[in-house]
């Protein structure tokens, strides 16, 4: 919900798809979505057009998992831990973006691409760095990696919760939709390379902002 797979307002899958397709039982979905509910990140609704919806709008900030396994906020992140998280995104989704461009590209995937690229950039500021995660992960996707695409997923949530303590500031939206519009310009025109580079000074962006802010 926080990467932009689901979005707001839409409906979750039913549970016992849900649950195969997360591989988990269905009493630890249960619990799951009950934390989910808990924290305002689902609502259900009975009836004929009932299930399980994501909220409307969603709440601001990404929550944790705490040892207890409830959802919960940090008041603080350690600086080691922002350090962490920033190497593991650059190594993972600068690799991904090189990969993504040396892979064969058919044309739904590169629709999906720029689809993906208008509606970030076209994003309202709240719905923004929803739709922002979104083009990450299907730049990762299109690495014909599932393995890559699940450690970009795990790893932008970790960075999301670092984003959601900075300000969210228009020239930063402004200049980073310039560079994925070259990110995807050059993912279609299979210059791996030039991904790659692109990807890396993107990245080095948004991590001097979160290092200026965070440690």
């Amino acid at each position: 919900m926080r990467l932009g797979v689901i979005g707001p307002g839409e409906r979750l899958p039913a549970e016992r798809e849900l649950a195969v397709m997360l591989g988990v039982s269905r009493d630890t979905l249960r619990d799951a979505m009950g934390s989910l509910a808990e924290a305002g990140y689902v609502i259900a609704k009975r009836g004929r057009y009932g299930g399980t919806f994501v909220s409307d709008p969603l709440p601001g900030t990404t929550p944790v998992v705490g040892v207890d396994g409830e959802l919960r906020q940090r008041e603080s992140i350690p600086a080691t831990e922002v350090n962490d998280a920033l190497v593991l995104r650059r190594v993972l989704e600068v690799g991904a973006a090189r990969q993504a461009a040396a892979a064969p590209l058919a044309p739904p995937a590169r629709r999906r691409l720029e689809l993906a690229l208008s509606e970030c950039g076209e994003a309202p500021l709240a719905d923004y760095r929803r739709l922002d995660a979104r083009l990450h992960l299907l730049v990762a996707e299109m690495s014909g990696s599932l393995s890559v695409l699940r450690l970009v997923a795990e790893v932008r949530m970790r960075v999301n919760e670092l984003l959601d303590r900075i300000p969210l500031l228009q020239p930063n939206i402004e200049h980073s939709n310039e560079q994925h519009a070259e990110l995807v310009a050059a993912i279609v025109a299979g210059d791996a390379d030039a991904a790659a580079a692109i990807m890396e000074e993107h990245i080095a962006g948004s991590e001097a902002l979160l290092r200026g802010f965070l440690t």
